[in-house]
């Protein structure tokens, strides 16, 4: 049985998809009155920062606040490839590493919910963007808002236990009930939805009373993703994106400037994963070695994960185990330790790895739809430079003109407890590996 999941289809779950819903959401077919709903409600939301930013030039901003942003499929070179006075001042004035190391699979969820979590995949349970579990016998997907699947406590949850207002305007596992409870202020994700209106959503939040206003505010912009799945990374609509995700950030850095509080908030910059290319002449036909209709394919590409309907998961694993040359496959307990990707039951018995640049998919699938292997993608070895997401920290926390070696994206969530002054839960990371980022 093939799951119908491939991953040339479904752009990483958020092009060539609906994304609709009362208040926005990941996958959801509620319908376009309530994408003019939820429209309504943030423009209205919106039109109130301009009056307190009018009134007074100063906001009463507590302190510590941070603001998280992700730049979705951004790169750790892109800044070399677009237009971005913006996040070259922030770096500038503030802290970059070289690149951030995403967890494997250097997928959407997985490497958002490890940031927000501080664990691996293996431990917070979201190993892929679509995933079956067998103790439950149910399958995830895209959209899918039941809290089962989220385990570990986000960063979010955590700022609330301590008594720390927080606002998510998108990242992932925001719009689902986490142990039973979402942020103070939340949105389901709503791609129709501009930037310019996320950032003035947040800049509402800080502009609340004192003793209403967040700490903790996260933003997500999906641009740079979309884009580079399609075009060349030299193309005029990456660089467009690239553009786009600067000016939302000029935006928000001048909205703070204008409200007094450049000084006293800290923005946290970065991505989930960076951007590799393919081609239609790098492609690996997985029915050339194994019968699709024998098996059950959880996850197409570049990571192809199944099991034998059968059970028969060795011999599975040996007809892929020399089967190509630019193809790696592993037993799930053989999995490499530095992936932290095997001790979980939703790891299916056998993953198959493509090298950077290749795909994976069936003879049939190849043949309809061939331009859609060329663009960019990403999945693959989270230690490829490629792979490499981006990070960029300023605020009165952080060193100022300092560029920091690679690190992990699973030391974020210590990072931000951190500088909230909060308990983390436990997790995977270390402030330690991160300390250098602080002034």
């Amino acid at each position: 049985m093939i799951h119908d999941a491939d991953e040339a289809t479904s752009k990483d779950g958020k092009t060539g998809r609906r994304e609709d819903g009362m208040v926005g959401c990941w996958d959801d077919g509620i319908g376009w009155v309530m994408v003019w709903l939820n429209r309504l409600h943030v423009t209205l939301a919106c039109t109130v920062v301009a009056l307190p930013a009018c009134a007074s030039p100063e906001v009463h901003v507590a302190t510590p606040t941070v603001i998280l942003v992700s730049l979705d499929g951004f790169r750790w070179d892109f800044r070399d490839i677009g237009n971005t006075p913006t996040l070259d001042s922030l770096a500038r004035v503030g802290v970059t590493a070289e690149r951030m190391i995403p967890v494997f699979p250097t997928m959407t969820f997985p490497s958002h919910y490890s940031m927000a979590t501080g664990l691996y995949p293996e431990r917070h349970g979201i190993v892929s963007n679509q995933m079956y579990d067998p103790t439950r016998d149910a399958w995830f997907a895209i959209g899918n808002r039941d809290g089962a699947w989220w385990g570990g406590e986000p960063i979010w949850l955590t700022a609330e236990r301590q008594g720390i207002i927080a606002a998510t305007f998108f990242w992932p596992g925001t719009d689902v009930p986490i142990n039973g409870r979402h942020a103070t202020h939340w949105y389901r994700f709503d791609a129709s939805i501009p930037n310019k209106d996320r950032v003035d959503q947040a800049l509402q939040w800080l502009a609340l009373p004192a003793g209403e206003q967040p700490q903790l505010i996260t933003l997500y912009f999906e641009d740079v993703d979309q884009a580079a799945h399609d075009d060349a990374i030299d193309s005029p609509r990456v660089q467009r994106a690239i553009t786009s995700v600067d000016a939302a950030l000029g935006r928000l850095t001048a909205g703070l400037a204008r409200m007094g509080a450049s000084d006293k908030v800290n923005i946290i910059i970065v991505s989930d994963h960076g951007m590799a290319g393919r081609s239609p002449e790098r492609v690996i036909f997985i029915d050339d070695f194994v019968d699709v209709d024998a098996v059950t394919v959880v996850d197409w590409n570049p990571v192809w994960m199944a099991s034998a309907a059968d059970g028969n998961h060795d011999r599975l694993y040996q007809q892929l185990r020399n089967a190509h040359p630019n193809l790696t496959a592993y037993r799930r307990e053989d999995i490499p330790e530095r992936f932290h990707f095997k001790n979980n039951a939703r790891v299916p018995p056998v993953i198959a790895l493509a090298d950077e640049g290749w795909s994976i998919t069936t003879r049939g699938y190849f043949d309809r739809n061939r331009d859609s292997f060329r663009g960019h993608t990403h999945g693959y070895d989270n230690q490829a430079a490629s792979m490499g997401s981006i990070f960029v920290a300023s605020g009165p926390a952080f060193a100022n003109g300092k560029t920091v070696d690679p690190f992990e994206n699973v030391h974020i969530y210590e990072l931000v407890c951190h500088v909230l002054g909060i308990e983390p839960a436990v997790n995977d990371g270390s402030l330690d590996a991160i300390r250098e980022v602080l002034r």
